[in-house]
Order: C-alpha cells, then sequence, then structure tokens
C-alpha cells in the first residue's frame, strides 16, 4: 500500500473532539463520516483500507486526511462554493421587484395586472435589464413571495360609525353589553337568509366514491326553482333555529323572530340580541322598533354596511353549503326544504360554539391597515 505524507497525530484533546463528533446523533452524516476518516488516519490505517471500511472511495480518505492536515477541524467542514457568476446585479432584481410592487398603470401599461412574461418584457423595454427571462423573474419574484399576476377585492368602510358598531356585536360575542356582562338569562342570536337555494335533480344519480376515485356528480340537472332558508344562530349555544320560505322579506323574516322569541328559553329570557346586517328585511330603526314592539325582551344590534363577514350565522351557512348543498341533488322544494331542516337538526345534535377570535383590538388593527391605503379618510374610531 502507498505510503500518505500526511501523517495525522492526535492529541488527547484532538481525539476526544473528533469521536465527539463521529457519535453525535444530530451531526450531519458527510461530517461524521470525516470524523471517522480522520480518525482511523490517527490510528495508522492506510487510505484504501479506510474508503473499503467505510464503504468510500480512496480519494475521499485522501481528501479528508489531507484538509484535516492542512486546516484541523476546520478542513473538515464543506468549502465556500461560488456557484454560477451572477448575471444580474442585485441592483437589477431589486428594480423588478419594485416594479412588480406597483400597478401597471404607473408604468403606463394597459393591464390590469402584472405577469412575468410582461415583466420582463417591460423591464427590458425600459432599460432596467437587458432582456431577463420570464422564468428569471418569476424566480426572482417567488423569493419574496411576490405574486403580482393575483387580485383580491376589498372595500372600505364607508361607515364613519363602523368601528362602533361593529365593536357592539364583537362586545356581545365576548358576552359582554355596554361595559357589563351579560347574565346567564341573556342570549345572543346571528340572523340572516340565505336566499336563492336552488332544487336541481341530477339527470343521473351522483356514483359514490372507490379506490382511488372521488364520488362523481352529473354536471346537467333539472331545475325545480329556489327558496330561501331563514336561520338564527344562538352563539354561546351553538344551537340554530330556522325556517324555509318561497322568498325573502319582512314578513319571512318576521316569522323566524316568531318561531325564535315563541320557544324557551328566549320567550322568558331577560334579554335577547339579535345580531342583524343590513337587509332589506331588518334594516335600520324601523325593523328595529317592530321587534321591541312584538317582544319587549328583544333588542335588534345592527352590523355597520359591508361587515355581514362578523355575522357567525355566515359561518354556519358556510357549514351547510358544504355539507347539504354541494353538490346538490334535489327532487323538488319540498325535499329540499325537508333536507336543509334535517340537517339543522343533524347539526345541533353535534354542533359547538364557533372558536371566534377576532376582538375589538383585531378590528381597530384592521382599520389602521385600511387607513395606511386611504390617508384622506378619517379613521372611525369607536366612541
Amino acid at each position: 500500500m502507498p505510503f500518505s505524507p500526511y501523517v495525522i497525530r492526535l492529541g488527547d484533546a484532538g481525539r476526544a473532539e473528533l469521536e465527539s463528533v463521529s457519535r453525535r446523533a444530530t451531526a450531519p452524516f458527510r461530517l461524521v463520516l470525516r470524523a471517522r476518516i480522520v480518525l482511523l488516519a490517527a490510528d495508522g490505517v492506510p487510505n484504501c483500507a479506510i474508503a473499503e471500511r467505510l464503504g468510500i472511495c480512496a480519494d475521499t480518505a485522501r481528501k479528508w486526511r489531507r484538509r484535516y492536515c492542512e486546516q484541523g477541524l476546520d478542513g473538515l467542514a464543506d468549502a465556500p462554493r461560488p456557484g454560477r457568476p451572477r448575471v444580474f446585479p442585485a441592483t437589477v432584481v431589486a428594480e423588478v421587484k419594485a416594479l412588480a410592487c406597483e400597478l401597471p398603470a404607473v408604468s403606463g401599461r394597459p393591464l390590469a395586472r402584472w405577469t412575468c412574461p410582461e415583466l420582463a418584457r417591460h423591464a427590458a423595454a425600459s432599460g432596467v435589464a437587458a432582456a431577463p427571462s420570464a422564468s428569471t423573474v418569476r424566480r426572482w419574484l417567488a423569493d419574496d413571495a411576490l405574486k403580482p399576476w393575483q387580485h383580491r377585492s376589498w372595500i372600505f368602510p364607508r361607515d364613519p360609525h363602523f368601528a362602533l358598531k361593529a365593536g357592539r356585536v364583537l362586545d356581545l360575542y365576548q358576552r359582554e353589553w355596554e361595559g357589563q356582562p351579560l347574565s346567564a338569562d341573556e342570549y345572543v342570536l346571528s340572523a340572516d337568509e340565505k336566499p336563492g337555494v336552488q332544487a336541481r335533480m341530477r339527470i343521473h344519480l351522483p356514483l359514490p366514491p372507490g379506490p382511488g376515485r372521488a364520488m362523481r356528480a352529473e354536471s346537467e340537472y333539472h331545475r325545480f326553482g329556489t327558496l330561501a332558508y331563514l336561520a338564527a344562530y344562538d352563539v354561546h349555544r351553538a344551537r340554530v333555529l330556522g325556517r324555509c320560505e318561497p322568498t325573502t322579506g319582512i314578513k319571512p323574516f318576521t316569522a323566524l323572530v316568531d318561531q325564535v322569541m315563541q320557544a324557551e328559553p328566549y320567550a322568558s329570557a331577560q334579554r335577547v340580541f339579535w345580531i342583524v346586517d343590513n337587509g332589506a328585511s331588518h334594516r335600520n330603526w324601523a325593523a328595529a322598533a317592530r321587534l321591541q314592539d312584538a317582544y319587549p325582551n328583544a333588542q335588534m344590534v345592527h352590523l355597520p354596511v359591508h361587515a355581514s363577514w362578523l355575522n357567525q350565522v355566515e359561518v354556519y351557512f358556510s357549514v351547510i353549503q358544504r355539507k347539504l348543498l354541494t353538490p346538490d341533488d334535489f327532487e323538488d322544494l319540498e325535499s329540499l326544504a325537508t333536507q336543509i331542516l334535517a340537517f339543522e337538526q343533524h347539526y345541533n345534535a353535534t354542533a359547538r360554539p364557533f372558536d371566534w377570535k377576532f376582538t375589538r383590538t383585531n378590528l381597530s388593527q384592521l382599520l389602521t391597515r385600511l387607513q395606511r391605503h386611504d390617508p384622506a379618510a378619517p379613521h372611525p374610531q369607536a366612541a
């Protein structure tokens, strides 16, 4: 066997350190392997024998023996790899990212939003960069999680008392009203309508799922009309009381109120708060007055305009949409209504209150963020 010119002699401290690395379960395997090469080399084992014992090639054993002799333990770490030379300087990457964070109209482009090919062409045309490819631009944007081709809708609060009205509802969710905790005999109901629920019957019956195959529903169907589902959701008891009507309106909503307020525990409750949005069936002070006149222990609390997302019954409506109405297969309106009310009972049997975490603090933070995008708009502070 050829003699290696790199002879390793270890002191007690050096050997202990290498043995510690070689036995360390959390160390990278490549570092453990290199430590074992050095330990065997220090014991006088030739490179070929080290390679055979550790299942590596002799050149690998030779390399790490030499690196340890020249640099010590630091030589067992990976050397810096410069990689492929940068084609575009960092300033160009930053300019393209800044361009992606602007609307195309700022640059005079007749586009609603940027795409990677459009960004690449615009960067080349404006002299920012010498014709980067779309895939290169996409890689630059992915580094900062920028996706200018995506968009989502939003709306600024236009109610000057948005925070005040929304804050009252959020307090009720926390069982508080005007700074005082609710008693055990006070209830909070979230109510609304789900209009236009369609009774559609598939031309062919749905096929159940099987191994490696999802449930299949026929895309063609017969229409049998629509109905409205009105529901009141008890926020703290997770109980739904609802009814199906041909349409929405003041009369159907009044029927829902009668159904709920004539049932216990609401009929004899000290107070029942009805949280509603600004739909035509229960809009403004007139609807609140009708409710108060019919049931003195009931109080209507309106959400601000464009704040139905704070109405917890909408969460329940999303549940029934996912679990019963998608995909749908109902032979007529009567069977649709029967299934909706059956689902209501099924839901009440196992439901728990929603884990509602949006509070007044979150509301204030949200309004502050919105204000940054519209400095001229007054901040709708809570009173």
